[in-house]
Order: structure tokens, then sequence, then C-alpha cells
């Protein structure tokens, strides 16, 4: 004790002085401290009672807790002292060396951090929430709460809220706007048209519910622009463009929407539609005024449709400022086949051949064909090499090739007679040009064009001799030029030299289907068939498109009388060619061959709605209804036919003819002189112009038409006799006249007739003995004559076949003692003619899409020389 110095009272530091104390400057801190700790602790109480209401939740759940709720489980009086013998009743109190045991209270209630049979600690306000290190005795490790069965299910949304039905009525909108979008990209205008309509519907029925709950200010701008904008543009595709213009304007006049310009575009295309140029410009260049320069792109497009609206308008120098505008921003291919245009419709020689020179030289931003060679010792590049090779991207830089070659080569044909004083000049000048540009390979197709050039005009020296030009060329275009010069060969019926260059063509490509064509049609000009349907089908099998070698395949299949075979070629021909009349026009034939009247009946009507004016067709569609009986209907043809060709001969006589059966007398005249007009010197017109008179009861009429007649043929044997009939039923004087013509007459046909079956027999006798041969074949190309001069003595019937067959039907003239009615059906029936007749078996030849023989009307020669 001595060693210890006690402090004296006033110098005992205080271990809590200085904490009361602080700088008032720091006041605002404390304060925002004091508000940051209140706010704390209301938080941290917000946390206690959301925990307290999860653990309700959970004593919902305890099937222990439930029952001690249910019964007197939970109703026990406290815990006792169970130590007896110690003075307080409790527990032993711990000491310092050994466990601390909390005491128990005098109601049983145990001490803070007791743990009491088992139970677990209460939570209190001083320790955190979360999982505790110690685990109560008797519990099973559960962190997530697995034991407790499955989660509660989850509340159902309440749709009746304002808020859902807007969130409903968004998402229908939305729906709806997809549905316009796909049905236009399926082609189905109308029903995208309706969509967009139904849209704009529910869109303004979420406008007004959104101003009836007060969230007008909520309004979705975004959706309303797509509806609007949506239904603008389905008003333009279906052609209702007044409405899509009102609704343009709705957009861009609407201030909240941003960017909506840019739509004055829209509306300027649409003007253009209307052909309303002044206005589509005027919007135009608005659309030009409200982009900025950042958008080049955009930009450039607007100034070649001003371009292109200055070329419709005749405006070429303001359309040249545009595109010249272009061309030094950023060039195109397109722009630059306008401005050629331009120059070449003000004239301009010089700026033409600049605007070539530019056209040529524009950049394609495609990469060399070299990249798809596959190198021979990466098998892994080769790989990838063959997946890209045609894949969409080389598709796409193929097409535009082929769109920057075909605007190079029309600008070279259009301009290349205007540039220099001879359109040999301009291509050679053109020729030049290309083979130092990029396009190399475009060279060879200009000679080539050139050559079809002076083919359009009649020069075929010339052409032949810039054709064989390219005989020393690489193989590809020597095969086309002799493919062309074959064909040349072929239309001027030099078939020697259209077989030696198709074989030409062959050796230098073999897999050339036009070559293939060629010769086989050379095979079948000599009538070699089997051959030709061989090449025919090698160039199919080289092309299974090349409908040309189809076509004529089934042609060689006719002429073999393979007519299954022929059939089957023209029906596949069908399946490509869906529209072409030939062919349809060959599968009627076909049927009618193989006597099927109703399959070519239905193929000739699907033919009308093709070529419905084609006055052959429907003669043969009234001829095969004829000889099914259905007189009706043939005369619906045969009149059709003669309303579009009023010059058929047969057409004509056929419905004189009807009317005539159908003791229509009087209408049949007007056939008969349309008759007579063709063909003024055919006497039996003339006379059936006549007979219908008299047959009609108009017997002064019939008496003055036989008197015509008679004067333009005083030998026609039949007239004098009707005139002698006519004057003896009329009791005219002429009568003894007539008759002593008719006898003259006669007895001049009865020496005609001798004078011919003398020469006959004395023809035949020569034959007999065999030696008068030149005397028999004069005799023979004689005789034909005198039997058509015998029968023009008798009845005038001409001397052509037709005319023979004509005559057939024309017996029905009654003789001098035949009475006045009409004869029978069948006499009257007219037959028909295969209106192309053998025209129809000519091969086609391998460079056009239709036959130069076997086409319903010529055509000129085209560009379509040169094999695809």
């Amino acid at each position: 004790m001595e060693n210890v110095h006690l402090v004296p009272e006033e110098e005992e530091d205080d271990l809590y002085t200085g904490y009361n104390d602080y700088n008032p400057t720091f006041d605002g801190e404390v304060h925002k401290y004091l508000d940051l700790r209140h706010a704390f602790i209301e938080f941290h109480n917000l946390l206690l009672c959301i925990m307290i209401l999860l653990s309700l939740q959970d004593l919902h759940n305890d099937e222990g807790f439930q029952q001690a709720v249910r019964t007197s489980h939970g109703r026990r009086p406290p815990m006792t002292a169970k130590y007896p013998g110690t003075a307080i009743g409790g527990r032993p109190i711990g000491t310092a060396y050994g466990s601390r045991i909390p005491v128990g209270t005098a109601m049983g209630r145990p001490m803070t951090g007791a743990v009491q049979d088992g139970a677990a600690r209460p939570m209190t306000a001083v320790r955190a929430a979360g999982y505790s290190s110690s685990i109560a005795r008797g519990s099973v490790f559960d962190p997530l709460g697995q034991a407790k069965g499955p989660a509660p299910p989850l509340e159902t949304r309440n749709e009746d809220t304002p808020e859902e039905k807007i969130k409903i009525l968004e998402k229908k909108v939305n729906d709806l706007i997809e549905e316009s979008c796909l049905a236009h990209a399926r082609g189905d205008l109308q029903l995208s048209l309706e969509k967009a309509k139904e849209a704009g519907r529910k869109e303004r029925a979420l406008v007004r519910q959104r101003e009836q709950t007060g969230t007008a200010d909520h309004i979705n701008l975004d959706l309303t622009y797509s509806v609007l904008f949506n239904l603008a543009n389905q008003y333009a595709n279906n052609d209702m463009y007044t409405e899509a213009l009102n609704t343009y304007q709705v957009i861009v006049k609407n201030k909240m929407f941003s960017n909506a310009g840019r739509l004055k575009v829209n509306m300027a295309n649409i003007y253009f539609k209307q052909k309303n140029y002044t206005k589509a410009i005027k919007f135009y260049r608005m659309a030009l005024d409200q982009i900025s320069n950042a958008h080049n792109a955009m930009r450039i497009k607007i100034m070649q449709n001003i371009g292109v609206v200055f070329i419709h308008m005749g405006q070429y120098s303001d359309a040249i400022t545009s595109f010249e505008y272009i061309m030094s921003e950023s060039p195109n291919i397109k722009t630059g086949f306008n401005l050629i245009l331009c120059y070449y419709a003000i004239g301009d020689r010089e700026r033409m051949k600049k605007a070539f020179q530019k056209l040529i030289c524009v950049p394609l931003g495609i990469d060399d064909d070299d990249k798809y060679i596959p190198p021979n010792d990466d098998p892994h590049a080769n790989m990838v090499i063959e997946a890209i090779k045609n894949d969409k991207l080389h598709q796409m830089e193929r097409e535009r090739k082929a769109l920057a070659e075909k605007y190079i080569m029309t600008s070279a044909k259009l301009i290349a007679p205007a540039i220099e004083s001879s359109f040999a000049a301009g291509f050679d000048w053109c020729v030049d040009m290309v083979k130092g540009s990029q396009y190399v390979e475009l060279a060879n197709d200009l000679e080539i064009n050139k050559a079809i050039t002076y083919l359009r005009q009649r020069d075929f020296k010339q052409a032949v001799e810039t054709l064989k030009m390219f005989e020393k060329k690489d193989s590809r275009v020597k095969s086309a030029a002799a493919t062309n010069l074959s064909f040349l060969y072929f239309l001027e019926k030099d078939y020697d030299q259209a077989d030696r260059y198709a074989e030409l063509a062959m050796s230098a490509d073999r897999y050339n289907p036009a070559a293939l064509v060629n010769k086989g049609n050379t095979e079948f000009v000599k009538e070699d068939y089997e051959k030709a349907a061989e090449f025919y089908k090698e160039a199919l099998h080289n092309d299974s498109s090349c409908t040309e070698a189809l076509y004529n395949l089934g042609l060689t299949y006719k002429r073999l009388g393979r007519l299954e075979e022929a059939l089957d070629c023209f029906l596949k021909l069908h399946a490509i060619l869906r529209n072409s009349a030939q062919v349809m026009y060959q599968l009627a034939n076909l049927y009618e061959m193989l006597e099927d009247p109703h399959q070519a009946i239905e193929w000739l009507m699907q033919l009308t709605s093709v070529t419905p004016t084609d006055a052959q067709v429907l003669a043969k569609l009234g001829d095969l209804y004829d000889n099914e009986g259905d007189k009706s209907q043939a005369f619906q043809y045969y009149y059709e036919s003669y309303r579009y060709f009023p010059s058929n001969i047969s057409v004509i006589e056929w419905l004189g003819a009807y009317y005539i059966d159908t003791q229509f007398c009087e209408k049949a005249i007007q056939y008969f002189e349309r008759a007579t007009l063709i063909q003024p010197t055919q006497v039996k017109w003339q006379l059936m112009v006549a007979s219908c008179y008299r047959r009609s009861g108009n017997y002064q009429k019939a008496l003055e038409t036989y008197k015509d007649i008679h004067r333009k043929f005083p030998e026609n044997v039949e007239c004098l006799r009707f005139l002698v009939r006519l004057c003896t039923d009329m009791g005219l004087k002429e009568v003894q006249d007539y008759a002593t013509k008719l006898k003259k007459v006669e007895k001049m046909k009865e020496i005609r007739e001798q004078r011919v079956r003398s020469g006959r027999d004395s023809s035949a006798r020569g034959r007999r003995e065999g030696s008068a041969g030149s005397v028999s074949r004069s005799e023979a190309k004689y005789s034909p004559v005198l039997e058509q001069g015998r029968d023009s003595g008798q009845s005038n019937h001409g001397t052509s076949a037709k005319g023979e067959r004509l005559s057939v039907k024309l017996k029905t003239l009654p003789g001098s003692n035949e009475p006045y009615e009409a004869s029978t059906q069948q006499e009257i029936d007219a037959s028909y003619v295969d209106p192309l007749g053998p025209q129809m078996q000519r091969p086609k030849t391998a460079a056009r899409k239709r036959t130069e023989e076997d086409e319903f009307a010529d055509e000129e020669l085209g560009d379509d020389l040169l094999p695809e």
C-alpha cells in the first residue's frame, strides 16, 4: 500500500469530458449526420417489421405452433426449480472458473441468452439478422428452407386496374402493326391495310382511356408514330394516294414527332407516282433541307430522285446538274447511266464520251473472283471457300456486277451511233475504252452487238464478216460467234454453212446448248429426225432450261409419230412457259391427233385467254365444235373469227353455208359478197350470191346477178342453166338466146373432155411402151392443167387444193332440173384447214425465244441472236 499513490481529486481526469464540446461551424455537418442517423434508424425499424411479418408467416406454417395454439399445450405453468437444497430455488450461480449459467426469475422466465429445453435463443434488437454460427440443439441444417415445403402461389394479377388495361391495349396495337407488316411481306395488300386500320382504331381507344384515367401525360408517342406511319405506307401500297398523303400530313405537322420531316420523301414519291412532278420536286427539296450533311447517303438518294423527276419533265439541264453533283460526291453506276441518257437527249457528243469514261471507272466495291479459287495445299481453306462461294454476299456481288455490265452495254449501244460519224467507228471507240477498264471481257460482247446492229440494218455481209473475226478468239467467244453465224445461215436457208458453223461452235464448246440446237435444226431439215432428237436431248442434258431444245424435240417426236412422247415434251414446256401460245396450240393439235377433241378444245380455250384476238384459233375452235355437232358454239367462234379477220375465205364460206342451212339466205348474201370482193375471179361466190337471191324469192335480183355473171364468165355452164330456167319461169324473151349459148358451151365442153380423155389414153400407152419418157413427163405436167380447166369449165372451182375442197361444199347449188330448196346439212358443212399447216412443224432456231416459221406473226430480228 505504501507504493500506492492516490491522485488528488482535483487532478483526476474525467474520461467523458470533451464529448459535448463542438465547434459551431460544424453545426450544419452535425445536423446532416443526425438526419442521416434518424433515417438509418427508421430504415432499421422497417426491416424489423418486415422480418416480424415473415416470422409470423413462418409460424402460420409451423405445425407445432399451430397445435400449441389450438390445445392447452402452450398454457402450462412456468418451470420451477429442479435443484433442491438451494436457498434461491434456481440454478447454481456460475463462478469465474465455471460455466456461466443464467439464473431463472421467480416467474420462471429465462434470462437473456438462456437456452431452455433445446429452444433457440429468441431474436432481439441487438443481434443482427441472418444465419447464426451456433446451431441450436435439435435443429437441422436447412439454409434454403426446403423443409418448409413449396412456396405459396403467386398472387394473381388483377387485370381490372386501369394500368393493366392500358398495357394490354398497347400490346394489341403492337401485334396488329406486326401482323400488317407480315401480310404486306406475303403480298396480301388488302389484309395489311385492314390490320393497319384496326391498329389505328385501337390506338385512338388507348389515348381516350389514358385521358379518362388522368394519365394523358404518359401517352406513348412512339406507338402513335408507328401506327400512323404503317397506315400511310399501306394506303400507298394499295394505291390510295390521297389517304396516304393525308396521313403523312398528320405526322409531319405534329411537332412532337422528331425527324418527321424526312417523311416528305415518301410524300414526294407519291406525287411522282401521280405524275405531279412539280410537287414531287418541292417535297424532295423540303426533305433535303431537313436532312443534315451527316446523312450524306440519304441526301445523295434524294438528289438522284430529283434528277429522275427532271428527266420526266424534260428538263435535262437541271437533271444534268443533279447527276453531275452526285458523280462528283459519290459516283454510282445508275447515276452515271442516267447522266449519259441526259447528254444523249441534248446531243452533246463530247460530254457523252466523258460520261461513258466516268461510268466504266465507277468502283463496284466488290472483291475479285480470285479469292474464290481454292488453294490445293490447305483443306481447311478449301472448305471455307466452298462454303462462301455461293453465299448471299457472293450472290449480291454477282448481281451488282451483272447490273453494271448491263448499264455499260446499253450505254455503248446507245451512244455508239451518236458519238462518231458511223456507228462502226462509235463501237470501236467504246471497245477501246472498255478494254482499258475493269470490264475487259465486255469488249467481245460489244463486238457481237456490233454484228447484231449490222443485222438490224439488213447488212448481212458486214454482220457475217464481223462474226468471222471471232474464229481465232478464245473458246467462249468463238462458240458464241459461230452459233450466231449458224443461225444466220439457217435463216438464209444455206443449210450446209449452218451445219458447218454449228460443228465449229460445238468443237469450241461442246456444252453450248445453243450450238447443239442449231446442229439439231440442220439435221431436222435433212429429215434425219432420229439424229436431230439426239442433239436436242444432249442440249437438254447440258441445260435443262433450254426451251428451244425441248420445243424442237417435241416437234421431232411429232414428225416421228411418237405422239405420247411429244405430248410429254410440250407439257413440260408448258410448266416452264405458262403463257406460250405456241406451246398451247401444239398441245391442242396433239390431242386432236390423238382423237381427244375435248382436251383439244380445253387447250384452245386456254389459248384464247392468252391471245383473245387470234382469228385462226377461234376458227379452229369453231371447227372442233362443228365436228362435235355443236352448231351454236361453232357459229359463235366462227363469227368471232370473222370479226377479227373478215378475209378468211373458209370462215366466210362456213358462215354463209350456216345461214343457208338455217333458211336465212338474206344474211348469207353479205358473206358471199365479201368473198366476191376477196376473190373476184372465182365465179362460185357470185353464183352463191345469185342462188341466195333465188332461194329468198327475189327472182328479179337473182336474174340481174346471173346476167352480170354471164357477162364476166360467158362460158360458165351453171350460170347459163339458171338463166334459161329463170327466163322460162318468168316468161322472158331472152330464153332462146341463153338456150342457144348453153348448147354451144356444152358442145365445147364435150369436145374438151374428149381431148382430155384422148390425151390420157395416149400418155398411158406411152408409159406402157416406155418409148416416150420425156413426152409422158410433159403430159403428166399438162394433165392437171387440163383437169383444172375442165373443172373451171363446169363450175370454175379454182386451181388450188383448197379450192378443190371448197368446190365439193358448193355442190349445194341446185342444177337446172333441181327444185329451189336447200341441200342437206352434210353437204353444206364447212371443213377447217389447219391455219398454220405444215409451218407449225418447222424447228425452232437456237438463238430465238420463238421459231421463225412456227410463230403466229413474223417478228423482226432482235438482240436475242446472242445465245444465253
